[in-house]
């Protein structure tokens, strides 16, 4: 098995009324999230936000607005998914993304990795998350359309 870079994307994706899409993990049942996923070695930040959101959603980030948000997490990997990183590694680096597309965007989840998705108002999707950092995200999103950060 191939290590995963604990250097990972998170991708807020969103419309301009504050409605999030969230997945929910088909590893882990109830368990809802953004789209997120490790870099592959050779990729920009940009490049694994783009990928990853294709294979989650089956959305092209190119074709709708992708913001870099600045911003970055270092958290402790759940102990559950460390075996997927080099041995001794137990933090990685989040990088965050926001993607606004229309409500009736085509959402094709990859049934390996997901297993639904819904679409919530950003406070309900918020609480809905078992991340901190992708919480946070989620919640800092009505800041983040006026520009004020």
């Amino acid at each position: 098995m191939r290590h995963k870079i604990p250097v990972s994307t998170l991708v807020v994706i969103h419309t301009r009324d504050l409605d999030v899409l969230l997945l929910e993990r088909a590893d882990r049942p109830g368990y809802w999230q953004s789209v997120t996923g490790s870099q592959d070695e050779g990729e920009t930040l940009i490049q694994t936000a783009i990928r990853e959101v294709s294979e989650e959603t089956g959305l092209d980030a190119n074709k709708h607005d992708l913001a870099d948000w600045n911003t970055r997490n270092v958290y402790e990997i759940f102990p559950i998914w460390r075996h997927r990183y080099p041995p001794g590694v137990t933090h990685n680096t989040e990088h965050v993304f926001g993607l606004t597309v229309p409500r009736d965007a085509n959402i094709r989840i990859a049934p390996g990795e997901h297993l639904g998705f819904v679409w919530l108002p950003h406070e309900e999707a918020a609480a809905k998350c078992f991340s901190w950092t992708n919480r946070d995200a989620i919640l800092a999103l009505p800041t983040r359309l006026t520009g004020d950060l």
